[in-house]
């Protein structure tokens, strides 16, 4: 059931809005633009009505810092309001608002936009999702950890924890797909994929396909110990499949992984580190592939034996 959140200093207001709704949707009320703001930012909402006269902060101020949050900035937001005048509707809408409605309101009105909304909410989500999706592999593609990296990294700076990067390479590929051709090139891609995926299921982790056969991903909370036993175990569950390599270069398919781990601060950049873990895969390549080599928080390096 999809979620509401209704932000108004009336209980009789935000009580007739819930009676209006919840037989469709999932409603939260708060009744201070300060609890709204925490509400809106720990939840999936996917529409927020918002009362704009309240006491303290009001409903334009907490708008705006809906739309300055990363986190809440996509959850639509109408206004309901007294406010009948021209000017205050096109300040709502200038500031991010997707409709505006006066009180009082018709009941079906309400159902009606809000309705139109979530429809529109939803399907916005639809294809941002295919954009930031992988075709090939069904994971996230270099466009989503573009974006979700940096929002991931400054969380780990404000709770000062662990933050790991690693970076995946399919070793010997280009020997691959000359020898068993581009569609099985493809296929192995998705193997490998599919089986690395499966062990980054935490809602801490985060894995995609970065470009051809390299993947990226992060874990934060883990020391570099953690990180990196977790690693080997994800490296050899890739040689695990069993993926038939040709036998010049190795009998398995498998795979190179490069990492670090640190605790980032706020002069710390993410690219820097990403720059970082990529070096680290270039000595595990160096190094005979099919191994993991890592940075731990004081930049000593680890690998494989």
């Amino acid at each position: 059931m999809e979620k509401i959140l209704i932000v108004d200093d009336s209980p009789m207001q935000a009580a007739h809005l819930k009676d209006i709704l919840d037989d469709e949707y999932e409603i939260t009320i708060a009744q201070t633009a300060e609890e709204g703001l925490r509400q809106a930012s720990k939840a999936n909402f996917s529409l927020i009505l918002l009362d704009v006269v309240m006491p303290g902060m009001d409903g334009f101020t907490l708008l705006k810092k809906l739309q300055e949050e990363i986190i809440t900035q996509s959850i639509p937001v109408i206004l309901i309001t007294s406010l009948s005048d021209v000017e205050s509707e096109q300040h709502g809408l200038i500031l991010g608002a997707v409709d505006y409605i006066v009180k009082p309101f018709n009941h079906l009105i309400v159902k009606a936009r809000v309705n139109t909304h979530v429809k529109l909410y939803n399907y916005r989500k639809q294809v941002e999702y295919q954009s930031q999706t992988d075709q090939l592999t069904g994971v996230a593609n270099r466009r989503r950890h573009d974006q979700y990296s940096i929002l991931k990294w400054n969380e780990a700076v404000r709770l000062q924890v662990p933050f790991s990067i690693c970076m995946f390479d399919i070793d010997c590929f280009k020997v691959y797909n000359d020898t068993f051709g581009h569609p099985a090139g493809d296929k192995v891609i998705a193997a490998v994929a599919r089986e690395v995926s499966s062990h980054l299921k935490r809602s801490t982790d985060f894995f995609a396909r970065y470009g051809g056969e390299e993947f990226v991903a992060f874990l934060m909370g883990d020391s570099s110990e953690k990180a990196f036993k977790h690693l080997k175990k994800i490296r050899e569950a890739v040689e695990n499949l069993h993926i038939r390599q040709d036998p010049s270069v190795s009998e398995w398919v498998t795979v190179s992984v490069g990492g670090v781990t640190l605790v980032p601060q706020t002069e710390n950049s993410y690219e820097f580190y990403l720059k970082l873990a990529d070096a680290m895969l270039y000595d595990a390549k160096k190094f005979g592939r099919n191994m993991v080599v890592w940075a731990d928080e004081n930049m000593k390096q680890w690998r494989e034996k």
